[in-house]
């Protein structure tokens, strides 16, 4: 294989027995998994129907089949199972629905339709919705489907409350009478199936592939990873592609001891390492290797490229994040005169609120930008308006679809009565449009309630035989018109109102595409397929192809590269990021993979920023530079801008860890002499104050302290001041990473 390195040839011709890849950043694993693939259908004549590529996003999925393609043909790849592990599982689930328990028109709702299902149950068990948020119920539930486990598994005296338990138990008989599941049940439901020792449909299954291939490795829960060991348990031919160093998704269920352990569960793996970086110039792989290399446990691996070293990577100081906005529209214009595709340039930030201050500097510029990872197309009120009526077309039992269409447009149907179908359904065990079509087949109703719901039924019923002569484009428009929903549209006669009716024929054209796209791969065209690939489509999928910048959070950047990126917020407690949940030493070891993740995106150039005061959720605190900039190598970085922040030496435990930047140069006694006589006449400026000699016992002279100078304590360590005090005597208001602001006498603080 003349086109691969040698590691790369050693992974992709190996094909009996279990293998594992440690692929660094930009070290080619595409390229390899390809090969790989194309190496077990040409040279070994596998049938494609018996490999099976698990990656983490469709993109990822599209890019293998398309080099595949391009390969071998498509005409032998096209049986080839290569998607997502939520996009295979629906596919199997399809197969095996009965053995899970499913219909086989199941739907798969989103995370509005999972909070719609709780508040309803809330409401039902008359529990306060602000003493348990929807939100954090969910989150509760699937933190337990990826460990795999149902409410039956758990027991209220183990520690569970037992709200939330019925909750749970709720949850999961909402979903099951409504033919529904969420993401987590696509992965346990098909687990459950492939591990069960005793039914034809798990043995099928375990000996259905004879290839398994997993991408992106590092990022598998425990219900992943015990899915896939089931599927390849027949040939035991199972191979894993990833990097330890790249494992950051931690809080949705990602294990990385799952990569690094995979040797004691398979003593017989062969093991090949990816250390080349094809992508970025070696100074960007120096500074790569600065951040990820104090790790405390990590896979050894040496990233090495033979690229030019390129430019520096450049270390900009900023007074705040409005000056940091600044730099960035004056980085990117600069990008953008020298030829830079405004698509190969990318803006990072930690969280989401960081951005509001860069989209501001870059819409007062003109300069034209995507969200990724922001609000989605299909995220939108009319989308999923439609949306839900074809969902409701395709299976009538989803009430999370029919409550949300069932008066949509208005038809005059109200909560009284909603409540009325729901307690019906609930007291007779049927979903509620069941319930809803035996109440007007009794004449259980009355008044202008039976008219109303007598037609809701009628509509339904129609648009379901219409289904069955209509393409699903077809059938959308005509949902559209046999609703009124574009009618009333088009009355309102507003700019939003004709946005949303863009909008709708944007999805009627995304429909089409699919319809042109399986006609293409000669895959069967049906409303249900459409629906799930709506459904599976990720945050980095649905991004445009548009001339723009990007903005995006390090973590929606995962899998990408640009030619130029700007990472922003380099301080503590921005990046590494100290929220409510983070503590310790493993989510400090979490920040440090993500900014090696940040920092392996670039190509060619990348800019960092970090400033001495910031503004976020509200808050304005005095920063301190981030530990990450003091592990990057200086002869790979150019600093810029005013350092009046010391770097935080790298620390290998936790966020509380002791660190000494350089101590504060002392005031020439020129100065002091001023403060004194400043003091003494009572003349200090404003938000200035004096601390005597006693307050810092090694200077030997007063000094003056203000906001955002470095202070030390004994206990806290190096902190930030954010206000002085003058009561009689000096008080000092100081953050200290790790221990959040403290109110101190200054004769406890030391310059810092």
């Amino acid at each position: 294989m003349p086109e691969l390195n040698a590691p790369q040839a050693q992974a992709a011709a190996h094909t009996e027995g279990p293998l594992l890849v440690f692929a660094g950043a930009g070290s080619g694993k595409t390229r390899v998994i390809t090969f790989r693939i194309a190496n077990l259908l040409s040279q070994h004549r596998v049938p494609p129907y018996r490999i099976l590529a698990v990656t983490f996003t469709n993109k990822a999925a599209g890019e293998l089949k398309a080099r595949l393609e391009h390969l071998a043909g498509p005409e032998v790849t096209r049986d080839l199972w290569a998607g997502t592990f939520h996009s295979v599982c629906a596919r199997l689930l399809r197969r095996y629905h009965d053995e899970a328990g499913l219909g086989p028109k199941f739907v798969i709702y989103d995370e509005s339709d999972q909070k719609a299902v709780i508040s309803r149950l809330l409401k039902e068990r008359g529990l306060d919705d602000r003493r348990m948020p929807p939100r954090w119920v969910l989150s509760k539930i699937h933190a337990q489907k990826r460990e795999g486990h149902g409410p039956g598994d758990l027991e209220a005296e183990s520690g569970f409350d037992a709200e939330w338990l019925d909750l749970f138990r709720g949850y999961e008989k909402a979903l099951r009478s409504s033919n529904a599941v969420d993401f987590e049940d696509l992965i346990v439901l098909a687990m459950r199936v492939a591990e069960d020792p005793n039914s034809a449909a798990g043995r099928d299954l375990r000996e259905r592939f004879r290839y398994v291939l997993v991408d992106e490795f590092q990022d598998t829960n425990i219900t992943q990873y015990r899915l896939v060991r089931a599927l390849s348990a027949s040939s035991r031919n199972l191979c894993v592609v990833g990097d330890d160093d790249q494992s950051i998704y931690r809080w949705r269920g990602a294990d990385v001891r799952i990569i690094r352990g995979f040797r004691r569960d398979f003593p017989d793996a062969g093991v090949v390492k990816l250390e080349q970086n094809y992508r970025s110039s070696a100074n960007i792989v120096k500074a790569a290797l600065g951040v990820i290399a104090p790790a405390l446990e990590r896979e050894p691996k040496q990233l090495w490229t033979d690229a030019a070293l390129g430019e520096p990577v450049r270390i900009r100081t900023v007074p705040n994040e409005r000056d940091e906005a600044a730099y960035i529209v004056r980085t990117v214009r600069g990008e953008l005169a020298r030829g830079v595709d405004p698509k190969s340039i990318a803006v990072f930030y930690r969280v989401h609120a960081q951005s509001r201050v860069i989209e501001e500097a870059l819409r007062a510029e003109n300069v034209p930008y995507q969200i990724i990872g922001g609000m989605r197309f299909f995220e939108r009120a009319e989308v999923k308006d439609l949306v839900a009526y074809l969902r409701l077309i395709d299976n009538p039992k989803s009430d999370a679809d029919l409550l949300r269409v069932i008066n949509v447009p208005a038809r005059g149907i109200g909560d009284k009565t909603v409540d009325l179908v729901l307690a019906a359904a609930a007291e007779r065990s049927l979903s509620a449009f069941e319930a809803l079509s035996a109440l007007v087949r009794e004449n259980a109703l009355s008044g202008a309630a039976k008219t109303k719901l007598r037609g809701f039924v009628e509509l339904m019923q129609g648009l379901s035989a219409a289904s069955v002569g209509l393409s699903p484009s077809e059938l959308a428009g005509h949902v559209l018109e046999a609703t009124g929903y574009r009618t009333r549209l088009r009355e309102d006669d507003s700019a939003e109102s004709d946005a949303r009716l863009e909008n709708l024929e944007e999805l009627i054209g995304s429909i089409r595409e699919y319809e042109e796209d399986a006609a293409g791969r000669s895959e069967p065209v049906s409303l249900s397929g459409w629906l799930e690939r709506v459904s599976l489509v990720s945050a980095v999928d649905a991004a445009k192809d548009v001339p723009s910048i990007s903005l995006m959070t390090v973590h929606a950047a995962k899998g990408l590269e640009f030619t130029t990126v700007i990472l922003t917020g380099l301080e503590e407690e921005t990046f590494p990021y100290r929220g409510m949940d983070s503590d310790g030493i493993d989510d400090l070891e979490e920040e440090r993979r993500l900014a090696y993740v940040a920092v392996t995106r670039a190509r060619e150039r990348l800019f960092i920023t970090h400033a001495e005061s910031r503004t976020l959720f509200g808050r304005t605190q005095y920063k301190l530079a981030s530990r990450f900039l003091r592990d990057l190598p200086d002869e790979a970085v150019a600093r810029e801008g005013v350092q009046r922040t010391p770097y935080l030496p790298s620390t290998t435990g936790s966020f509380d860890d002791e660190y000494s930047p350089p101590p504060r140069p002392r005031a020439p006694a020129w100065q002091t002499a001023v403060d004194q006589a400043r003091a003494r006449m009572g003349t200090a400026q404003p938000g200035e104050r004096v601390i005597d000699r006693e307050a810092f016992d090694d200077l030997g002279d007063s000094v003056a302290i203000r906001p955002g100078d470095r202070v030390r304590h004994k206990q806290f360590g190096r902190g930030v001041v954010e206000r002085v005090e003058h009561d009689g005597s000096v008080t000092v208001v100081a953050r200290f990473p790790g221990h959040g602001s403290k109110r101190l006498r200054a004769e406890y603080l030391e310059p810092g």
